[in-house]
């Protein structure tokens, strides 16, 4: 009877921001998601549960490795990162030899001394297992492509949404085809080429539509060709600055790298055909504020995702909140990561009415704190469920949580930043999301999902902080000269191509 093959699978996953937030340490994986041994074998969401249950469906053998996923934030620190690997490489040099290895990753993560974290990764796992091992990894949707990811791995196959409901289905397509390749039915042959487009993701929703809608839908669109074995879209995190940055076209084919190649270059001169439909328009948190009063009913929805947690931001802006604190109609409800301030909150009590500073303490370049009264109306202990996304079904914690009433504004006042998926934080704390007139939501995409059908307006806010609407105002250093939308033509531009057959 033929062995079934032993395939690895592990994972180091966060996306980053040079910009500002918080350096991600040990704790952020272990407050998210830190698994090893048997304890992986039961993870059943996001990327990894997908390679798990296709595996199992398949009859191969799963190896586990260290999985370790985290919130978005600053850089990861290089000694965190540096033993997350070495855990990885542990575990994975026990288990040889392996006939395969699966690697659920992000594609935009950085330590303070490491530009390329995937590619580092993948080197070195290319590196133990050797040129004949098949190695295939996921990604976001918002992964920064490399040279070294391209030569290390055989495939890579990233998530085809945003919002992003399909990390579960992208793991088994990621098995799928290592377990193809391990067959001998497929021989990868991938390219990917990139445009120097550095945009926020306001505008690139998959859904309806929209200028990466639609250049998503050609990407997929050649998934029915002969021979193409997987493609993808990717819209670069713009808040690190690396050498390669940039998004574009991956094309994966069977065994012919000039049809990968010039399926990933239509892919990618879309994408620069549509640059300009990814720059949003946006208004002060008073404009929006008296605009959305011109609204009848609400909830109108105000989009501050220059502080996005989901981006690397810290979660503890003020800059939208005097705006709300005396709307002549309705309430307001504010989201805001301030540890001193939630445990202030709790150690008055609900009911207690209390003066706190709050704000911009944990990344305080982007504003100042504001010093307010307002009475405590709830208290917990920050625990909930995710619905969905890259942790659907996990259990996180926003640390002691508070709400705060502040005039015509209830502020969410948090220990812990976190992902931002649909409303689960205000409805941990029983927050009347229906009645509210003004809803703060600090992400550019998920918001959607819950408040698309309900909200009677929406408004992007240009408001300081590391994820800001438009990158056009940030100063990077390390990434390609011209870049849109500084330089919105490029003469003689043709997209820049990476290739990757093995």
């Amino acid at each position: 009877m033929e062995r079934p093959q032993r395939v690895a699978v592990g994972s180091i996953l966060t996306e980053c921001n040079q910009f500002g937030g918080k350096l991600i340490e040990r704790d952020e994986f272990a407050r998210s998601q830190l698994a090893r041994g048997e304890a992986v074998m039961s993870i059943e969401g996001g990327a990894v549960g997908g390679m798990l249950h296709t595996l199992k469906e398949q009859n191969a053998s799963t190896v586990p490795l260290v999985v370790a996923s985290a919130y978005p934030g600053g850089p990861i620190a290089q000694d965190c990162y540096a033993q997350l690997k070495a855990d990885l490489l542990e575990d994975l040099a026990a288990a040889l030899p392996v006939d395969g290895v699966l690697l659920a990753l992000h594609g935009a993560a950085v330590t303070t001394e490491i530009d390329d974290v995937e590619g580092d990764l993948l080197a070195a796992v290319r590196a133990l297992v050797g040129p004949d091992v098949p190695v295939v990894g996921t990604l976001d949707l918002h992964a920064n492509i490399t040279t070294q990811m391209i030569r290390h791995a055989d495939g890579l196959v990233a998530w085809e949404t945003y919002p992003h409901v399909d990390p579960f289905t992208t793991g088994v397509r990621g098995a799928r085809l290592l377990l193809g390749t391990l067959t001998g039915d497929y021989k990868p042959a991938m390219a990917m080429a990139k445009v120097p487009i550095l945009t926020s993701a306001i505008n690139a929703s998959t859904v309806g539509d929209g200028p990466f809608a639609d250049v998503m839908r050609l990407a997929k669109s050649f998934e029915e060709l002969p021979g193409v074995l997987s493609t993808s879209a990717l819209h670069a995190h713009a808040t690190i600055d690396v050498p390669e940055l940039g998004g574009g076209g991956l094309v994966i084919t069977d065994n012919d790298e000039k049809q990968a190649a010039g399926l990933a270059d239509r892919i990618a001169n879309l994408m620069w055909e549509k640059r300009f439909a990814l720059e949003p328009d946006t208004l002060t948190p008073e404009e929006a504020v008296e605009a959305g009063l011109k609204i009848p009913g609400g909830p109108v929805i105000l989009i501050e995702c220059a502080d996005c947690v989901g981006g690397g931001a810290a979660g503890d802006s003020v800059a939208t909140l005097p705006a709300l604190m005396d709307l002549r109609e309705g309430f307001a409800i504010v989201p805001v990561v301030d540890p001193e301030a939630a445990a202030l909150c709790h150690g008055a009590g609900a009911g207690s009415t209390v003066t706190v500073t709050l704000g911009h303490k944990i990344d305080p370049q982007w504003g100042s704190p504001q010093t307010l009264t307002g009475v405590v109306t709830s208290l917990s202990d920050g625990r909930f469920q995710y619905t969905g996304g890259i942790w659907a079904g996990e259990w996180a914690t926003m640390g002691p949580t508070a709400v705060l009433e502040c005039g015509s504004a209830q502020i969410l006042i948090t220990t812990y930043g976190t992902y931002e998926w649909r409303d689960e934080q205000f409805r941990a704390l029983d927050m009347d999301i229906a009645g509210a007139k003004f809803i703060v939501a600090k992400n550019p995409m998920n918001y959607s999902q819950t408040y698309r059908e309900i909200a009677k307006g929406e408004f992007v806010l240009d408001t300081p902080g590391a994820t800001p609407p438009t990158l056009r105002h940030f100063t990077y250093h390390k990434a390609p000269r011209p870049y849109f939308p500084v330089a919105t033509e490029i003469p003689n531009f043709t997209p820049m191509l990476l290739r990757g057959s093995r």
